[in-house]
């Protein structure tokens, strides 16, 4: 837990966003793990919305199927920080431990470029990916969007805004996503200090993501405001016990299962937020990680029946 305090470095809302965003990207692979094997990484430039952009794909090692469910992953960081290279190992374990292609998306990042540019490069490189998918190798009717934190509400928007497209997602497979950017869900009062998310970043993150609080309300922002969830892709959600986020995670799941959302709803009690990637620091981090890939497979094995 030394490691998880950042000895010596002020906490994040009192950085400059320079600063914070070296400090994830140095701190982050500290507590990632070991890289997990796979067969192939490639860096491709696509056409985002206004701009082109970066992915990573991961092919698994030993991938014997002629076209692989894949994962469109988005970062973590608070629509400020995160990179494509911070989160390297936890996508290597991903690709490695679930079987599927990887594709990491180098999303727009606030403040240089505000709500809503990551969620229009977050849909255009979803289409990008479904257009393209044979070509690469991938199966078009098994493409999941994932991410953890700001990267889930990302991912949870994007699967409502493409909802009716010819091939929309097949799964949500959601870490500890922000679904309500008002920040008053109780557990803002009951882990919104001292459990290394505070409640003082999210409204650094806010503030630099979002032009004005007007947006609050704007679904896109806050998908737990959304009017209609339903027709969105089965969801596996998951959430921290101490962490702010996680009354609203467990509400956004209660809205998807009362839209009629196959959604299924798993807290790791002991965890706080960011655990998955932690998985080379924490053992139960770690087992959490273990469970969620056994969750997602379990999924995607129904798919076919």
């Amino acid at each position: 837990m030394k490691l998880l305090a950042r000895s010596g470095q002020p906490p994040v809302h009192r950085m400059s966003v320079a600063d914070a965003r070296a400090d994830i990207d140095a701190f982050l692979p500290q507590l990632s793990g070991r890289a997990a094997p796979v067969g192939e990484i490639v860096d491709r430039t696509i056409e985002g919305s206004a701009r082109r952009m970066r992915v990573r794909l991961y092919r698994p090692a030993g991938a014997v199927a002629r076209l692989l469910p894949a994962i469109l992953y988005f970062h973590g960081g608070g629509w400020v920080t995160g990179s494509l290279e911070a989160y390297d190992l936890p996508c290597r374990y991903i690709c490695a431990r679930t079987g599927c292609a990887v594709v990491a998306v180098d999303y727009r990042l606030a403040p240089e470029h505000k709500f809503p540019a990551a969620i229009e490069d977050a849909v255009a490189a979803f289409r990008w990916l479904s257009t393209n998918a044979v070509s690469l190798g991938i199966d078009p009717a098994r493409l999941i969007v994932a991410g953890d934190s700001a990267g889930a509400t990302i991912a949870t928007v994007l699967a409502r805004l493409v909802r009716d497209d010819p091939r929309p997602p097949c799964l949500q497979w959601l870490f500890y996503p922000a679904t309500d950017l008002g920040l008053d869900s109780g557990s803002y009062k009951s882990c919104g200090e001292g459990f290394m998310l505070t409640r003082a970043e999210m409204e650094w993150s806010r503030g630099h993501y979002l032009n004005s609080l007007d947006e609050v309300a704007d679904p896109r922002a806050s998908p737990l405001r959304a009017d209609d969830l339903a027709g969105v892709a089965s969801t596996l959600i998951y959430t921290a016990g101490f962490d702010p986020l996680r009354d609203e995670g467990k509400a956004y799941a209660d809205r998807l299962t009362a839209a009629g959302v196959k959604t299924i709803h798993r807290e790791f009690e002991s965890l706080i937020h960011g655990f998955a990637g932690m998985r080379g620091a924490i053992q139960a981090a770690a087992r959490a990680m273990d469970d969620m890939v056994a969750g997602l497979r379990h999924e995607l094995a129904q798919l076919g029946r």
